[in-house]
């Protein structure tokens, strides 16, 4: 795996491991963990591996971290603390959703209060507020594992958050490009998404990048209003 056009090799291999993630191909995870390994501090990885839980669950961050373990070796150097302050959650999150962060909460507390508290506190707050990860980063490694796992509602949130957070559109664009690959990359015999459509994905991306042109690079459309 190579770095993707308009992402460094770093950047690259840690939107590939989450990419990788979107799948339930722990050969792949391998894979991408050892790319990873050769270009990525260990920290900046398991960072990676952290954060995923938010999107694809506690047993598959598990079994990957079975499967770092197996190639790092040792035990985690555990240097990033945990952000535990009142108000980091809200910010990070108010960052990522601009101009419609108060329908976006507003959503989701309709939906269910406890998940209003839990994308704030846990999602942005405990995990993605973490300094392990710069938040450009974190956000191309969100775009890359939802477009391989065909979550387009989220996915459109997250083009528009990396650039709400100042990522360039070239960088944003081959973290999708990097997601659509890992999609079609899927073991044989596994079930393909109908959402990782690589035409469908790209014209979101164009839907997202006249938008942002259109509100200035910081609004977020009405129906991305309900994911982490």
């Amino acid at each position: 795996m190579g770095a993707e056009v308009g992402l460094d090799a770093r950047t690259g291999a840690l939107v590939e491991l989450s990419a990788a993630l979107a799948r339930p191909d722990v050969e792949g995870w391998r894979s991408a963990l050892e790319a990873a390994a050769a270009h990525a501090a260990r920290a900046e990885i398991e960072e990676a591996l952290l954060q995923a839980h938010l999107f694809v669950g506690f047993p598959t961050v598990l079994d990957a971290f079975i499967a770092w373990r197996g190639i790092a070796g040792g035990e985690t150097i555990g240097a990033v603390a945990p952000v535990d302050r009142p108000g980091d959650g809200e910010a990070l999150c108010r960052a990522v959703y601009g101009g419609v962060y108060d329908r976006l909460r507003d959503h989701v507390r309709r939906l269910h209060p406890e998940l209003d508290a839990w994308m704030v506190e846990h999602g942005y707050g405990r995990t993605l507020s973490r300094s392990g990860l710069a938040v450009e980063t974190r956000e191309l490694c969100i775009v890359g594992l939802l477009a391989a796992a065909g979550h387009k509602r989220q996915l459109r949130a997250h083009l528009h958050g990396a650039l709400n957070v100042g990522t360039p559109p070239g960088r944003v664009e081959a973290a999708l490009r990097v997601g659509i690959r890992a999609a079609a990359r899927a073991p044989a015999g596994s079930e393909r998404s109908a959402g990782t459509d690589p035409a469908r994905l790209l014209a979101i991306w164009g839907e997202v990048v006249d938008r942002a042109g259109r509100d200035g690079g910081r609004n977020v459309e009405e129906e991305s209003c309900s994911s982490t």
